[in-house]
């Protein structure tokens, strides 16, 4: 089986939680404050802040930035819940917009009509690893006073007009073993806001700066000195992670580009992709599944069912229509793109999906 994820630890990552554990310093310590520093200067901000997921870093970004009950936050519904699901952890609502159909991400011209007066923040999802456009976004949260928070959970390195994800508002990111680098679990969020980081800090930690001192609501949101010990050696290799990834879907997409029926991933102009996840298109999406599955050929996907019509939020009375969301829902399919895949595998993978279209 030809598996559609798999994380590559090695005998760095080895060493390097040995070292930790040796110490006999496991909690949050020494190897968070240099991971968070060694993050920060990889995306390009000032300031990262360590936790323990990804969601824990998008909750702790929107509590850093004040967002809490009778907020909305516009965001998109073609995603993981989580991205909805932090907004809803502080009191606030998600407004969901619909995707474009191309890179799956939020349609910023569709945005604008979903803004009133207690909108406080617009919460773009850089799916897949392709960039969400950041220009029309930005320019759009500019011109309302809006607060920009990116779900870079999917896209660790992935740039848009030569400038990193993350770093066009506050940003956050998974650390999660299946994504482009792993501390096992574990997230950050990345801010230039000095104010920003020091709430986030302090919410991660029962809303303390100085022990058993409390000026705030906090959670237990850190990450231990064994993750950020993996993450500094994965934040090493992610470079070299990520150009294997974006081979091996160059490799995919030269494969099937003249396959009927198939519609494969895109790269906007201006825009590094870096392919958490390689997904095509197909109207046979299901039978496709199955007959990859039977091939050895592991698949995903992401995600089956979008946000607002899942049974929790449809329960909390939401009735949107989104029809390109609910239509890439029936059709999207990743393959597997990791670096673990071989060329061989590669190819292996295009003549099964080419037959399976047959």
């Amino acid at each position: 089986m030809i598996p559609i994820a798999k994380p590559d630890i090695g005998e760095e990552e080895i060493e390097a939680v040995c070292k930790v554990l040796r110490s006999g310093m496991i909690a949050e310590g020494k190897r968070v404050a240099e991971f968070e520093e060694e993050f920060a200067s990889y995306i390009g901000t000032e300031h990262a802040v360590a936790v323990n997921s990804g969601t824990a870093a998008l909750h702790a970004a929107l509590l850093a930035h004040g967002i809490g009950n009778g907020d909305e936050v516009i965001t998109t519904s073609f995603s993981f819940i989580a991205t909805a699901n932090s907004i809803m952890y502080t009191g606030a609502k998600p407004v969901f917009v619909d995707i474009v159909p191309d890179t799956f991400n939020i349609d910023p011209t569709l945005v604008e009509e979903k803004i009133t007066d207690n909108t406080k923040a617009i919460m773009p999802v850089h799916l897949y690893g392709h960039p969400a456009e950041m220009k029309a976004i930005t320019d759009i949260a500019k011109d309302h006073d809006l607060i920009l928070i990116e779900d870079a959970c999917q896209a660790h390195g992935a740039a848009y007009g030569g400038k990193k994800v993350g770093s066009f508002g506050t940003g956050a990111f998974s650390f999660y073993p299946t994504k482009n680098m792993t501390t096992s679990e574990g997230g950050m969020m990345t801010t230039n806001d000095e104010e920003v980081a020091k709430k986030a800090k302090m919410i991660r930690a029962h809303g303390s700066q100085q022990r058993y001192l409390h000026e705030m609501i906090g959670y237990n949101l850190r990450m231990t000195d064994i993750g950020a010990a993996i993450g500094l050696t994965q934040l090493k290799k992610l470079p070299s992670y990520n150009s294997l990834r974006q081979r091996n879907a160059s490799l995919l997409s030269k494969g099937l580009r003249n396959t009927d029926g198939i519609t494969i991933p895109v790269v906007k102009e201006g825009c590094e992709h870096m392919f958490h996840q390689y997904t095509i298109r197909l109207n046979n999406r299901d039978e496709m599944l199955t007959k990859l599955g039977q091939a050895g050929i592991g698949t995903g996907v992401y995600y089956p069912i979008p946000i607002h019509m899942q049974p929790i939020y449809k329960d909390a009375g939401y009735t949107d229509k989104l029809p390109e969301c609910e239509k890439a829902s029936k059709e999207v399919l990743s393959l597997p793109v990791h670096p673990g895949v071989s060329e061989d595998e590669i190819q292996q993978i295009i003549d099964a999906v080419i037959k399976g279209v047959e």
